[in-house]
């Protein structure tokens, strides 16, 4: 007899059927959950080619520019894992439709905002709104997609969703704050989050683990505190490494960090179970997200600004060239499918960064007197790189956790990409820096920031080609598989 499909119980005989269980709507639950993702990179990218006109419009000084990206970090950062726990054990459709909602009003406060401070406080809700929406989404589409070929497509839409956002941020913050304002910015925003919201409400089918697993009040304290201070630490050391200030951020942020580690390994049920760092794929997931965030999330963010000093670029013009990389990892993750059929997903991630590597080393050599289409090559090679890796992160998220945690393995590979983001934006920024900033300095510390990312994607690599290696030694995984269906 045929298995029943999603959503629905067999009838125990002919005679007596059962009621059916909740329409489950795979492609309703993908367009929505991908919407909503995509949305999430849309607003934290927005900002980046047009940094300096949204700090003087919101009356924010230099430290101004970093805190807009920065904050929304913090909260993204900080609930990522809560958020996913939550999910898993009270509704992940709740919780997801709550974090479009939440994410509306962050991005409506916003744009009614009187001044830098609320604006700035408003990034930080729109994180912790983000990481309501990130987290669950992942667990809503295994629910909907059963294992297979079906699945991996769908992942791999995903992870094509979080390419469009970076491709249409940048370009749509630059365009609407030259012609309406920074305030518009966050308003459209909000009102095609609105319009999520109730797509959410209406097509998405609620699905929990079987067994809610107790509150684990103090590992949520100690990795809350201990990002948001870590991240915090970060931002402020962009002007000086050295000072109190910035010693104690990152000095109480590692020590938090260590307390939720000793919580977690203490705790009868944790929130993350460190168990899982035994595992390779676990391993390559956490790690490859890691990499991800800190040699290609966090030199991109910021390389608009960079092109606007070396060659002289305006915002719009400087988003419309990072998307060259972010609309190719669109088309590449869509396609990346077809390599599940021929690696395992911890190969994928070792090959997408390494790919990744090779492009952003194409970057260097940039002068003052270049056209932006000496970049393009490398650009679109690290594109390509970025769509195999989202696609096969993606696929590790979910599989390498227990089926009934697929949020919580969603919410720890979006909290290592967005640690590794800050960490990456800090560094490049202290890479590139110069302490008389001209066309030739940028040009100079542009090309130090570019072989810096490169040679992070080759070291990710490498620990994912371990991973990799360990995973053949005492697994034969068939690439095309994936564990049972969330429940």
């Amino acid at each position: 007899m045929p298995p029943a499909p999603p959503g629905s119980s067999p009838a125990s005989s002919p005679a007596t059927p059962t009621a059916p269980g909740p329409r489950v709507r795979p492609g309703a639950t993908l367009a929505t959950t991908a919407a909503a993702t995509a949305l999430t990179t849309v607003a934290y990218t927005a900002p980046t080619a047009s940094l300096a006109a949204t700090a003087q419009a919101a009356h924010l000084g230099a430290s101004g520019r970093t805190w807009i990206l920065t904050s929304t970090l913090v909260g993204i950062s900080a609930l990522l894992l809560t958020a996913g726990s939550a999910a898993d054990d009270h509704g992940r459709k709740r919780v997801f439709t709550f974090g479009v909602l939440l994410f509306a009003a962050a991005e409506a406060l916003a744009a009614l905002a009187p001044g830098g401070a609320v604006y700035l406080a408003s990034r930080v809700l729109l994180g912790a709104a983000s990481a309501a929406v990130l987290a669950p989404a992942l667990g809503l589409i295994s629910h909907a997609h059963p294992p297979g070929p079906g699945r991996i497509r769908a992942l791999g839409v995903w992870g094509a969703a979080v390419g469009l956002g970076i491709a249409i941020g940048p370009v749509y913050g630059a365009l609407v704050q030259q012609w309406a304002g920074w305030r518009a910015v966050s308003g459209g925003i909000a009102a095609a989050a609105a319009v999520v919201a109730g797509c959410a409400a209406g097509v998405l089918t609620e699905s929990r683990a079987e067994r809610p697993r107790a509150l684990d009040p103090y590992g949520v304290l100690t990795l809350a505190a201990g990002t948001s201070c870590l991240i915090a630490g970060l931002a402020e050391g962009r002007g000086g490494w050295g000072q109190p200030a910035v010693v104690a951020l990152l000095a109480g942020g590692a020590l938090l960090l260590a307390a939720f580690a000793v919580v977690e390994a203490k705790v009868r049920e944790p929130m993350l179970d460190l168990a899982l760092f035994r595992s390779p794929g676990f391993i390559a997931a956490t790690g490859g997200a890691l990499f991800t965030g800190l040699a290609l999330v966090g030199f991109m963010s910021y390389l608009p600004t960079l092109l606007q000093g070396v060659l002289g670029l305006s915002g719009p013009a400087a988003a419309g060239v990072l998307a060259l990389w972010s609309g190719l990892s669109v088309v590449s993750a869509l396609q990346a499918r077809h390599l599940a059929t021929r690696l395992p997903a911890t190969a994928q991630v070792a090959l997408g960064l390494l790919v990744c590597g090779t492009g952003e080393a194409a970057l260097y050599g940039l002068t003052p007197g270049s056209s932006w289409l000496r970049l393009a090559p490398g650009l679109a090679v690290a594109g390509i790189g970025s769509g195999i890796l989202n696609a096969a992160l993606a696929r590790l998220a979910v599989s390498s956790v227990p089926a009934h945690r697929a949020a919580m393995g969603s919410g720890a590979n979006n909290t290592s990409r967005y640690l590794g983001s800050a960490l990456g934006v800090a560094l490049t920024v202290t890479v590139a820096g110069s302490p008389h900033p001209t066309a030739h300095t940028l040009a100079a510390g542009t090309d130090r920031a570019t072989l810096t990312a490169a040679a992070l994607c080759l070291l990710g690599a490498l620990l994912a080609l371990a991973a990799h290696t360990t995973e053949s030694r005492t697994t034969h995984p068939t690439p095309a598989s994936d564990p049972t269906p969330v429940p």
